[in-house]
């Protein structure tokens, strides 16, 4: 009614009224009535945005890869983001007369490209494939200290790289590669399977052939012991036949001792009995043989007479001519 209206801000808008070329009103959330003809108002919103990209950058081995991700900011000066862009609204609060508003984001995502690019160069592709959040520090160090960041009147909330892909041929070869990498390594890991098993093996023979060693060496110490007790009950054995040998040695002295004195008392014995019957006999030394004879005759056996009577006829067999013995005689004489 007669140009006058009311404008009412939200809470990330920020609001800057000219009128007649002198500034009215500003603020965060303003509500005021202002005079349209006479009018400018600005509004500028301070509020987060998010901002997807993708580009594509070259890294430090000259591949080329594609950079994909998200810029979240915020206008933290609005005066001089209004004073450098047109925020001017028509006839709606969020119907703005340029193209101007659209242009802070893509400044911003152009100093993030400038920094990714700085950051791809120093990277070779398979480094730069897996840097997504050392590119993002680099980045966000980069703009921390670039001053047209300061001079565009905003900051930086966060920034996210969600993916960093090489060109198809590039990855699929690097596809292949990896592939033929985890295929060597699944050999490899195979061989130093195998290589384990093959050295736990020769620890279990190695363990076996110990075992078999020390039991061996058991046995021959009990060999040696038993051989040195048999040579211990030898030498017992041989110190007893000695002792027992030199005992009889000893009982054979004793003996031989023993003999001689019966030897020689029984020679002395016997030359006692050679005196005593040479003296017995002595006195029958004179004696004529046929006188003793006849002496011994008195009372001799009947066979001794006979025996005595053939004695002289062998005695005189030269004298005799014929000597007839009947059976009868011989059988009394054999009888």
């Amino acid at each position: 009614m007669f140009g006058i209206q009311y404008l009412k801000a939200g809470t990330t808008q920020y609001v800057l009224h000219y009128q007649n070329g002198k500034l009215r009103h500003k603020g965060i959330g303003a509500a005021f009535f202002y005079y349209k003809p006479a009018s400018t108002i600005a509004v500028v919103p301070i509020g987060s945005v998010d901002v997807p990209f993708i580009f594509n950058q070259n890294t430090a081995d000259f591949q080329p890869v594609t950079v994909q991700g998200q810029l979240t900011y915020r206008i933290v000066n609005a005066e001089l983001v209004a004073s450098l862009l047109d925020y001017t609204i028509g006839e709606a609060i969020e119907q703005y007369k340029s193209d101007d508003p659209e242009k802070m984001s893509q400044r911003l995502v152009n100093l993030v490209q400038v920094a990714v690019r700085g950051e791809m160069s120093k990277r070779p592709l398979r480094t730069a494939l897996a840097a997504a959040e050392e590119t993002v520090r680099g980045v966000l160090a980069q703009l921390a200290a670039d001053p047209a960041l300061a001079a565009l009147g905003a900051e930086i909330l966060n920034l996210s790289i969600l993916a960093i892909k090489p060109t198809p041929e590039t990855a699929r070869a690097l596809e292949a590669e990896a592939r033929e990498e985890m295929l060597r390594q699944s050999d490899q890991a195979i061989y130093d399977r195998r290589n384990a098993a093959v050295e736990q093996e020769r620890r279990i023979k190695e363990n076996e052939l110990n075992t078999e060693l020390a039991v061996e060496a058991k046995q021959r110490q009990i060999r040696e012991a038993k051989v040195e007790a048999d040579l211990a009950v030898e030498s017992k054995q041989q110190a007893i036949r000695e002792a027992q040998l030199q005992g009889q040695i000893a009982l054979e002295n004793e003996r031989k001792q023993l003999a001689s004195a019966r030897a020689e008392n029984a020679r002395t014995e016997a030359d006692a009995q050679e005196y005593a019957i040479t003296a017995s006999l002595k006195p029958l030394q004179a004696l004529d043989p046929q006188m003793l004879e006849l002496l011994g005759m008195q009372s001799a056996d009947p066979r001794k007479l006979v025996a005595s009577a053939l004695r002289d006829i062998a005695a005189n067999a030269n004298k005799i001519g014929n000597l007839n013995i009947s059976p009868e005689l011989l059988e009394t004489l054999m009888r």
